[in-house]
């Protein structure tokens, strides 16, 4: 029998193939690709998951030109026109990362980016505030795909103990692509006119698509076994003896219909939000953190244009503020994350486990509350825009950490099926980065920028520093009682 295969016999006597790997060296097992290889693949999503939250707030400096020209009113609405790009991200994972565990990842990725490249375009284009809208949540949609599936991507090429540097450059992405979007969309609003926020997004993203049909290549193991599989069933031979069921080692005795593993696949990310503890405490704390975040992305262009009295090309220049402490604390973290697994694994007996990803998060869940105090009182002060850019930098810092460590620990502890507990986690967090944007102009007029931000350090106190520690404490004894996630 051929390496990778194994034959069962079961009861009515008749032989089973199990189709495997080719020992545990096998150079198609995407953990055995040349790290070059690896690398390029973890590049190519990481670029996907960077171009499109670039769009969902470049627009934001845009917003009053863009009130003007449709004749926007209301503060919701205006905020809406931003965050309602992030409404898309709280759908599209949902069922995006389920397929991409039906059809494979690199399909769904590029599928998806298409759809969301189309509609990006059509928002150029759009001719009410009505289309506007509705095509900023299509592209939404498409531009979805990256923050589900990307970690599946990764969860399938790297090894645990070499997992935390690649992760720590995909999950920087998707927040500092909406610091880099305002910045370059403050002065196309300033030089020529908002719709060349989408149109110049949309060339960005022709180019990211060209390298992905290139140098992104299936990754997903059950996938990529199935067609190693099909190529043995077309082989079989009726003529010279009984057909044999062959099946991958990831497939059960249960019938394989394409309908079965598409309803099963499409529930598994409720099923994983409402019945794991670890989805649904991290969802809770991830979605706070993302809600921040697109806060300060609607509210920076109104502190640094009403209280600070900067044009608005210059305004955009502060989201280089958040930019650097988001890059900074990401490097520290990448350099440093696999190093302390490593060291707390060889202290386990040289066993890995999720835990050993939550180290950064104790600092983390410090930083973010420091940073939302300083910004918010040195606004509400008038106090040098220096100062205001210290406590920003400082909630992008915290942010990071805390985004990196969960993120990392999600595909750790559920790895074959972390595309669907990232959408999950995915689902709430964009809830929150939709909704929070649309009461800040109503919070901030009626407390100031000070007692707004002293409540949301109180609520990161109070949801975000216990979470580490109970996580240390009791995750291997959640994750023993959970259905898909790893037991040791």
């Amino acid at each position: 029998m051929p390496n990778g295969l194994e034959t069962n016999s079961s009861d009515d006597n008749s032989d089973d193939i199990i189709v495997d790997w080719d020992g545990p060296e096998d150079p198609q097992n995407p953990k055995n690709w040349s790290y070059q290889r690896k690398w390029a693949a973890t590049l190519v999503v990481s670029s996907f998951t960077f171009i499109s939250p670039i769009s969902s707030s470049m627009v934001a400096p845009a917003t009053q030109q863009l009130a003007q020209e449709f004749g926007i009113t209301s503060t919701v609405v205006i905020a809406m026109a931003t965050s309602v790009f992030v409404l898309g991200y709280a759908f599209g994972p949902l069922f995006l990362g389920p397929l991409s565990e039906i059809y494979g990842r690199s399909h769904v990725l590029q599928l998806s980016n298409l759809f969301y490249l189309a509609w990006n375009i059509g928002c150029g284009f759009a001719q009410s505030k009505e289309q506007f809208i509705a095509f900023r949540f299509l592209s939404g949609l498409g531009g979805s795909a990256p923050l589900a599936v990307g970690g599946g991507v990764l969860g399938d090429t790297w090894r645990p103990e070499e997992r935390g540097r690649a992760i720590a450059i995909y999950s920087l992405a998707p927040l500092l692509g909406p610091v880099v979007g305002p910045v370059c969309g403050a002065w196309i609003a300033e030089k020529s006119t908002w719709r060349w926020v989408f149109w110049s997004t949309s060339i960005v993203d022709v180019v990211i698509q060209i390298s992905g049909l290139f140098f992104l290549q299936e990754t997903f193991a059950p996938v990529l076994l199935e067609a190693k599989a099909q190529k043995l069933r077309k082989a079989q031979d009726p003529e010279k003896g009984p057909m044999k069921r062959i099946h991958t080692i990831y497939e059960t005795k249960e019938v394989r219909h394409w309908k079965h593993i598409f309803a099963k696949a499409l529930i598994r990310p409720f099923t994983l939000f409402a019945r794991e503890p670890i989805v649904q405490l991290l969802g809770i704390y991830m979605a706070f953190i993302y809600g921040i975040f697109y806060l300060f992305l609607t509210t920076m262009p109104a502190i640094f244009g009403d209280i600070y009295k900067e044009r608005t090309g210059i305004a955009g220049l502060h989201y280089i503020a958040l930019g650097i402490g988001l890059s900074g604390a990401s490097q520290v973290n990448a350099r440093y994350m696999d190093q302390v697994y490593r060291y707390l694994k060889k202290r386990n007996n040289d066993v890995g486990e999720p835990e050993f990803r939550l180290p950064s998060m104790f600092p983390g869940t410090i930083i973010l509350p420091i940073g939302l105090l300083i910004s918010g009182w040195a606004a509400q002060e008038g106090v040098h825009w220096v100062v205001t850019d210290i406590g920003i930098a400082m909630v992008g810092g915290g942010m990071i950490l805390n985004f990196q460590s969960m993120q990392t620990y999600v595909v750790d502890a559920f790895t074959l099926h972390a595309a669907s507990a990232l959408a999950a986690v995915s689902c709430f967090r964009s809830l929150a980065g939709f909704g929070f944007p649309l009461f800040a102009p109503a919070m901030y007029s009626a407390l100031g920028y000070g007692k707004g931000n002293t409540i949301l350090a109180a609520l990161a106190i109070a949801i975000g520093c216990p979470a580490p520690w109970l996580f240390w404490k009791y995750g291997k004894r959640i994750r023993s009682s959970s259905r898909y996630a790893h037991k040791s």
